[in-house]
């Protein structure tokens, strides 16, 4: 009797036991993914290539939340504690104010962040060799390259003097981006004239508002507003016969003068393998986060020629990607 019991008993666990195992296999892994739209959408292309290495099918192994907070902070922050309360296994933050607003807002869920400001300095993790907390990501430093940028668009062009800076002041890494330019600009001898804009609505608004020769040129600090708006910025400054400087080669691709730093696209690939990591179990607080040093200056000779510049031969020669 207790014979026959105990292989009923293994005949049906034997039975049972390929089902748990195809339903351990079948987990499919939330992951969400807050964004600022405009060059931010490469970086979810970068991050889908990224996780098809690694071995990660998109709708098999894994599917995307994607939220678009449009520029703005409280936007990303309810975005952040929404996707905590639907438990996606994990939150991919681009851009350095959204890890900001999506470590504020929530309180369990792991986040995986592209930060162009150093994370450290503005709190959101302990220290780059052992981020500690609930996050960790990688870091392309573009806002160190504030002052360099403003040295490049100067040696672009000579006759600048006065550049105009839109930002949103709410943004911890607008604001040091901003103090790099200042102490820049005092070297170049150049003023910065800041206008300060809360929403997508007091961009365009100031954009329309900038008068012929109150300024020389725009310059792009580090803000996710204004990032997530280049299209908008790209076509004020055709409109307006300015030379426009950004931080993402996607931008100078779709008509900005220039840029120095990073490729959005990229930004999303280096981010797979921390997506990868964590959603396999590791701990956000013992993943060292990536330092980017492999940065790129792009020019575009067609928008040169349109603004009437003749970019000098040895910062053409320093570029590692000439449009013409």
């Amino acid at each position: 009797m207790h014979r026959r019991i105990f292989l009923g008993a293994l005949t049906g666990a034997l039975l049972v036991a390929p089902h748990l195992i195809h339903a351990q296999q079948a987990h499919v892994y939330s992951v969400g993914v807050i964004h600022h739209g405009g060059s931010y959408f490469e970086a979810i292309a970068g991050l889908k290539d990224g996780l098809k290495e690694l071995g990660l099918e998109e709708g098999k192994q894994y599917v995307l939340q994607l939220r678009n907070a449009q520029g703005e902070f409280k936007a990303a922050e309810r975005l952040a504690k929404s996707l905590e309360t639907e438990k996606v296994d994990l939150i991919c933050a681009f851009a350095t104010s959204v890890a900001f607003s999506a470590k504020r807002a929530t309180t369990t869920v792991p986040i995986v962040f592209h930060a162009g400001t150093n994370p450290v300095s503005i709190g959101l993790i302990e220290s780059l060799r052992r981020p500690g907390g609930r996050l960790t990501g990688v870091y392309s430093q573009v806002t160190d390259l504030t002052a360099k940028r403003l040295e490049m668009l100067k040696e672009m062009v000579p006759r600048l003097r006065r550049v105009i800076v839109f930002y949103n002041p709410d943004n911890p890494a607008a604001r040091e981006s901003l103090r790099n330019a200042h102490d820049a600009a005092h070297q170049l001898k150049l003023a910065i004239v800041e206008r300060p804009v809360h929403s997508v609505d007091e961009l365009r608004a100031g954009l329309r508002a900038l008068r012929p020769g109150e300024v020389d040129g725009y310059f792009h600090v580090s803000d996710a507003l204004t990032t997530s708006q280049a299209d908008l910025l790209i076509e004020a400054s055709r409109a307006k016969k300015l030379p426009l400087i950004l931080q993402d080669r996607e931008s100078v691709v779709r008509g900005a003068l220039a840029s120095y730093g990073l490729s959005y696209y990229t930004s999303g690939r280096l981010t797979a393998s921390y997506v990868q990591r964590v959603l396999l179990g590791a701990n956000p607080a013992d993943l060292p986060v990536e330092q980017v040093n492999r940065l790129q200056l792009v020019i575009n000779l067609k928008t040169a020629k349109a603004l009437g510049l003749m970019i000098p031969p040895s910062l053409l020669a320093r570029a590692d990607e000439v449009i013409e």
